[in-house]
């Protein structure tokens, strides 16, 4: 086997620029990203595709979700909405120490499993929890990354589409062996222990933290805050029932209707009027905190602030994906795969090595993406030393979607928590880095069998 492949140079090229203009040169992370993003084309001799790579992220539908959903938060953050919110949640579990990270854990893992995207499901649900625990004392840090931990569960996690191509992979190499129930059980079980692993980690911050629950007469009681903001927490209700409705029945009953291309049109749809119809939702319910707050002028002013919050946390997601769209053209990860399968790895080796692969990769390439390339020469590779071939498709989901999500710079998961909390880009990746080791343990854990996988 010759040296390293070039297309790891690639890489290492990007993840060196950004370091030299962000960390050495202090540019913020969207000009970093913009010129590794310039780099890269360079590099690769596709300078005169510039125009066609930079507009390319405007037809993700994902991309401009967020926006919308970072620009409702701001909404939010302009109204008693959220107070309102966050105060029957503190009447639930102000008394627990942390206890809005708890239900951000549980709330957000059940949602993104839903939705089947982790920066979505950050837009979506984390303008309601994060909000909630930084009343409860949270670092604005802690509070971006607990969510961001949370909802990158949601690729790996049944019902989500990205558990559908694992299956995909597993199915095309050992065809009708393994049922989608026993595939589905299986990714469960492994789920599970991540599930677990994040409560563990949250119970450590909120020590190390000294995260306190709130006094007992500065919480509210449960009664009196459904009085007050019941118009209020039907917020959350309109954002989350169409995407119920779109997972329920846009498989069958909607398909069945306008077709597998309306349905999916369905789906892009409900995913951007949501946020569209709760900010008109936000705004006419507030309308007796003052008389102007329809009014043009004020509106105006309003989003003329909010894009001082916005655009950085939306122009570093562009860039990212204009990255992921330029190494997949470039097919740099059928070579990555290559090379590693030339490296004969043992098993030991390579139960480490695959995470720590993924990992990488997943500062750059979506999960799904990463799947599609490399799947099936992760799970044969994994096979080949000795792995459960349903244990070693199962974890696919856990090692790209949920990484990727998490891992700077593409990291979206984090960057759309980071809109919403307004930490800063240090203290924020420092926290990302420990949810990352920790998940990339539990990945290393399953895979060596340390850890049982009961429904395997």
């Amino acid at each position: 086997m010759s040296g390293l492949p070039v297309e790891l140079m690639y890489l290492l090229a990007l993840l060196g620029t950004i370091i030299v203009f962000f960390v050495l040169l202090r540019r913020p992370i969207y000009e970093a990203m913009f010129i590794g993003f310039v780099v890269m084309l360079g590099i690769l001799g596709k300078l005169d595709q510039f125009s066609a790579y930079l507009i390319r992220p405007s037809t993700n539908t994902l991309f401009y979700a967020i926006v919308a959903f970072l620009s409702l938060a701001y909404i939010f953050g302009q109204t008693n909405v959220v107070s309102n919110i966050i105060d029957f949640i503190l009447s639930i579990v102000g008394r627990f120490r942390g206890g809005a990270g708890y239900v951000s854990l549980l709330s957000s893992t059940f949602m993104a499993a839903l939705s089947g995207t982790g920066p979505g499901n950050v837009a979506a649900t984390g303008v309601f929890t994060i909000p909630a625990m930084i009343k409860t004392k949270f670092p604005p840090a802690l509070a971006a990354t607990v969510e961001m931990s949370a909802s990158s569960l949601g690729p790996m996690i049944p019902p989500s589409g990205t558990i559908l191509l694992a299956f995909g992979v597993l199915d095309t190499i050992y065809p009708g062996t393994y049922t989608m129930s026993g595939f589905w059980m299986t990714v469960w079980g492994i789920g599970l222990w991540f599930i677990l692993q994040r409560v563990v980690t949250l119970f450590l911050f909120c020590r190390y933290y000294k995260v306190s629950p709130v006094p007992s007469e500065e919480i509210p009681k449960t009664m009196d805050t459904l009085k007050k903001g019941w118009k209020a927490l039907l917020v959350p209700v309109i954002i989350f029932l169409p995407l119920f409705i779109d997972f329920k029945f846009g498989p069958t009953w909607i398909t069945d209707r306008i077709g597998k291309e309306g349905a999916s049109a369905f789906s892009s749809s409900v995913i951007l009027f949501t946020p569209g119809v709760a900010a008109i939702y936000t705004l006419l319910i507030s309308m007796n905190e003052t008389k102007e707050r329809l009014s043009l002028s004020h509106l105006f002013q309003m989003f003329r602030k909010a894009m001082l919050h916005i655009a950085p946390v939306a122009a570093t997601v562009y860039f990212a994906y204009c990255i992921s769209y330029v190494f997949g053209d470039a097919k740099v990860g059928a070579a990555l795969g290559e090379y590693i399968h030339q490296m004969e790895l043992t098993r030991f080796q390579l139960v480490i090595f695959i995470p720590i692969m993924t990992m990488f990769l997943g500062m750059f390439l979506p999960g799904s993406s990463q799947i599609a390339i490399f799947g099936a020469a992760i799970v044969g590779g994994l096979v080949a030393v000795g792995v459960n071939p349903l244990l070693a498709a199962a974890i696919l989901p856990a090692i790209t979607g949920a990484m990727e999500g998490m891992t700077p710079p593409l990291a979206l998961a984090m960057y759309a928590a980071m809109g919403i909390a307004q930490s800063r880009m240090r203290e924020t990746s420092i926290l990302a880095l420990v949810w990352i080791a920790v998940h990339l343990t539990v990945s290393i854990l399953v895979l060596g069998g340390l850890l049982p996988i009961f429904f395997l």
